[in-house]
């Protein structure tokens, strides 16, 4: 009995490790698509996040910094993205897969200018990841410790949750920013800025991806590899979808795939079972969901479509 309280508490911790990534990067999709802009580019946005949080990390010893430059790296290419789009009226599936390309294409460049030619960081102490919330609290080894013992980054994000949905539900500018995504000439002849909501919702789209890719390299693992993401913001996306683009279903479909990705890591540390089987359990269920749930989400009206200021 004890052997199995002690494996649940490891599976949900896990759970709290492998979820916030994809949690902060699906919080930053919902802003995005609810004000009608597709934003594939979230994985980019997330690369480029790690790149920078285990940079600054390294150089600064600063993890709460680090996670926040991480962030602003996301913005800054959630704001090309959106010059591309709102601005210019480029394609944004296309804009968003250029991202995809550029971001991690610009991660590994800078990476071996500064780290004599290596695709890789140096590793981090782990003085300079982020830290946990009840490290030393509970007992080692004890069914608490195992469960709750993890980083601060990973409550935040849920912390997140209630704030985005309060701002989406409970705020004026929430509303704005769900009717720019659902009818935005209608908007505009009411006054409301179009272009101005979905810059910052795309803006912030980005920030919040950072956030997500940062925390991969401040917790989840201590360097920054050029597979570091390996798919994680298409699967934030794909949760996305899931949760019919809310913040509150976002987040049951990140702790879905969370607890996927956690019981991955634990299956890899036994050797009954081939690890590429195991890798693969993440995306079957991503691709699982999609199939069973896409067509039952309701997709913002104006989502895709760019809009041309009347003149």
């Amino acid at each position: 009995m004890d052997f199995i309280i002690k494996n649940l508490g490891l599976i949900i911790n896990a759970t709290l490790i492998a979820t916030p990534p994809l949690l902060y990067a699906a919080l930053g999709s919902c802003f995005s698509e609810r004000s009608g802009v597709v934003n594939i580019g979230i994985e980019g946005m997330m690369t480029m996040g790690a790149f920078t949080g285990s940079v600054v990390a390294l150089y600064t010893g600063n993890p709460w910094f680090a996670f926040f430059c991480g962030g602003l790296a996301g913005a800054l290419f959630g704001l090309l993205h959106a010059i591309a789009c709102i601005s210019f009226g480029a394609d944004q599936t296309i804009s968003g897969t250029a991202i995809n390309f550029l971001a991690p294409g610009l991660a590994v460049f800078l990476c071996k200018a500064m780290f004599d030619n290596s695709s890789n960081t140096p590793p981090l102490d782990t003085t300079d990841k982020l830290p946990k919330l009840l490290d030393g609290v509970f007992p080692v080894g004890s069914f608490l410790n195992n469960t709750f013992n993890t980083y601060i980054a990973a409550y935040l994000c849920f912390a997140a949750v209630g704030i985005v949905w309060f701002v989406f539900y409970k705020t004026s500018f929430g509303l704005r920013l769900r009717a720019v995504g659902e009818h935005p000439k209608a908007c505009d002849t009411q006054g409301i800025n179009v272009y101005r909501i979905r810059y910052i919702c795309v803006t912030l789209s980005g920030f919040l991806a950072g956030l997500g890719g940062a925390y991969v390299t401040l917790a989840t693992v201590n360097q920054f590899r050029p597979i570091v993401i390996v798919g994680q913001g298409f699967i934030a996306i794909a949760a996305v979808i899931f949760g019919k683009f809310t913040p509150q279903g976002a987040m049951k479909a990140c702790l879905i795939f969370g607890l996927c990705s956690g019981l991955k890591v634990l299956a890899s540390s036994g050797n009954q079972v081939s690890p590429n089987i195991i890798s693969m359990i993440p995306y079957v269920v991503t691709i699982i969901t999609l199939i069973v749930f896409v067509g039952k989400a309701r997709v913002p009206a104006a989502n895709g479509k760019p809009y041309l200021k009347s003149k």
